[in-house]
């Protein structure tokens, strides 16, 4: 057993995650990802669960920043399923309900339940946070959508479950950890995640990519953001499905180092099992 840390309050998704990934380890909840990256750099964490993307909002803007210099390896991926509660205090009803706390991001995937309620939207840091809000005032007008991991932690009850818009609603983590671990070459369902530079130059993109088209390798993510407040550099964060001692991959990433200014693999790990799962209906 070991400790896992990540970003948020007690009973955030985040830490959900961390359960459901790592039964019996203990979960470190850290107010930023930069606190979770450092939690797992001075060894305070063994791993940290590090949310990347997300079905409905897309990517997370502060991984893309942080991960290519927090000096961690990805060492595997986890996908949790977004459950969002209607959480209330003991006693009280859907019916007394008037006001609505959670994230900005998850008040945006709640917008049926807000409709359908009447409810005056209240945006608050963190969904976990707003569940620690609404025990402190036991006030049964006022309720907090998050987890129902957070309902047993701050002692609340779920008036309502899956009150979100989208039965897809799922979040992809990023586990890290400071160690390289790698599974071995051949292992079906491995992925390879890349970051790299391209030079500003017309094609380069085009040279850069066209070697996983041409050796047949999936590529499942391509993320892209700007350097330092410039237009003309433009990094790249790159999932692709193989392993880099494998031939396809292989040559694959040769022709990206050869077309690329700067290029670095950030982690080598088993696929999840989600990833072979059908997309669940709405």
């Amino acid at each position: 057993m070991g400790i896992i840390a990540f970003q948020g309050r007690p009973g955030a998704y985040s830490d959900l995650a961390c359960r459901q990934a790592f039964p019996g380890w203990t979960t470190l909840p850290c107010e930023t990802f930069a606190d979770a990256i450092a939690a797992v750099h001075d060894g305070r964490a063994d791993l940290g669960m590090l949310a990347c993307e997300n079905s409905l909002a897309g990517r997370v803007p502060d991984i893309h920043a942080l991960l290519p210099q927090a000096g961690l390896n990805i060492v595997g991926e986890h996908f949790q399923r977004v459950e969002h509660c209607l959480l209330g205090v003991p006693g009280s009803t859907i019916a007394q309900a008037r006001r609505v706390h959670t994230h900005p991001v998850a008040m945006g995937q709640i917008r049926g339940i807000i409709e359908a309620l009447g409810l005056t939207p209240v945006v608050e840091f963190d969904t976990a946070g707003a569940a620690e809000l609404v025990a402190r005032w036991n006030n049964p007008e006022d309720v907090a959508v998050a987890s129902a991991l957070a309902a047993e932690l701050n002692g609340l009850v779920v008036l309502r479950h899956n009150v979100e818009d989208a039965a897809h609603n799922t979040t992809r983590f990023y586990i890290t950890s400071r160690d390289a671990v790698r599974p071995p070459p051949g292992q079906a369902g491995t992925v390879t995640t890349v970051l790299f530079r391209v030079r500003n130059t017309a094609g380069a993109l085009y040279k850069v990519l066209g070697g996983f088209a041409t050796n047949g390798v999936n590529m499942t993510r391509l993320e892209s953001y700007m350097l330092d407040g410039s237009f003309a550099a433009t990094q790249f964060l790159l999932d692709v499905e193989g392993h880099p001692e494998d031939e396809p991959l292989g040559q694959a990433l040769a022709e990206l180092a050869f077309f690329s200014e700067t290029s670095a693999i950030l982690g080598v790990y088993p696929g999840s099992p989600f990833r072979g799962q059908a997309a669940p209906g709405r």
